[in-house]
């Protein structure tokens, strides 16, 4: 008999929630999101879902940024982004800084990425993709800052209330509960002795296959925030499930594998391309 194989098979489990779909920021001028989100990131304006000027959805990879308008909301923390070419988004991001007088945009060049801050202040770093890695363009993880002793209480909240792996673990001397999100997504909450802006509001979206189960448990410690239709809700409260103290603030849109939204298949454009090096064929973004 020929000798099997043997493999780590835990390696490819994920958890109950599949992707962490888009964050959700108000801002202030949609002609400034356009310029940085757009013309300096390279990323896509959805075609398909107009919202006049109130509004704007921008892919990037398999997820997006909405941002509706209104006053301007700041992430506590920082969002990593996969972003290929890192010489064509220098070439962009220099070109877009001529308009960004007067607000809180900055870029530096790192050895392993490129920082990037919004006109309002949130952060971004920056990657090339890489053998490592699952993506080739997209939002792959997001840090966010939280208080003191809360790391294992929301990583606790994640796995036994949404059923997906979380873990806590130190990191140059600080503590954080970094949660799975699908097979090539994470969130992070970093413990940290900085005083944290409050709550604003701003929000993610994920998408989970059992969709009735987290909802009943939510339920049971009335944590739902919003009942949004059939296949969507809505928390705000991040708790420890061993006591109910809340630890921090994040409003999640949950999604059923049933929303509309989910079968959609999102347009991105190659930002390499442009008038003056155009090349036919070549408009829109294809995976190396």
């Amino acid at each position: 008999m020929k000798q099997s194989k043997s493999f780590d098979r835990s390696v490819e489990d994920v958890g109950n929630v599949l992707n962490l779909e888009h964050f959700n920021f108000t801002v202030p001028d949609q002609e400034l999101a356009a310029l940085f989100y757009v013309s300096g990131l390279g990323f896509t304006r959805d075609p398909y879902m107009d919202f006049a000027t109130f509004n704007m959805w921008v892919n990037v990879g398999e997820q997006q940024f909405h941002l509706p308008k209104s006053e301007p909301q700041v992430f506590r923390g920082k969002i990593a982004l996969v972003i290929p070419n890192h010489d064509d988004l220098k070439r962009r991001l220099n070109f877009v800084t001529r308009f960004m007088d007067g607000t809180k945009f900055s870029w530096n060049d790192e050895q392993d990425c490129i920082r990037v801050t919004c006109p309002w202040g949130n952060e971004f770093e920056v990657f090339e993709p890489n053998g490592n890695s699952d993506m080739d363009l997209g939002i792959s993880s997001a840090e966010m800052l939280v208080p003191l002793g809360t790391a294992d209480g929301i990583s606790r909240f994640y796995r036994e209330i949404l059923d997906t792996p979380a873990r806590v673990t130190k990191d140059n001397g600080s503590t954080k509960g970094i949660v799975q999100m699908g097979y090539n997504q994470s969130m992070t909450f970093r413990e940290s002795e900085d005083s944290i802006p409050d709550y604003d509001g701003h929000h993610v979206a994920i998408y989970i296959s059992n969709f009735s189960t987290p909802h009943q448990k939510l339920q049971e410690y009335d944590a739902i925030s919003e009942e949004s239709d059939q296949h969507q809700y809505r928390f705000q409260n991040i708790f420890d499930p061993a006591t109910g103290e809340t630890l921090t603030e994040l409003e999640h849109e949950v999604r059923s594998l049933y929303h509309p939204m989910k079968r959609r298949v999102l347009v991105n454009r190659n930002a390499s391309q442009t008038f003056g090096n155009y090349r036919t064929g070549r408009d829109a973004f294809v995976p190396t």
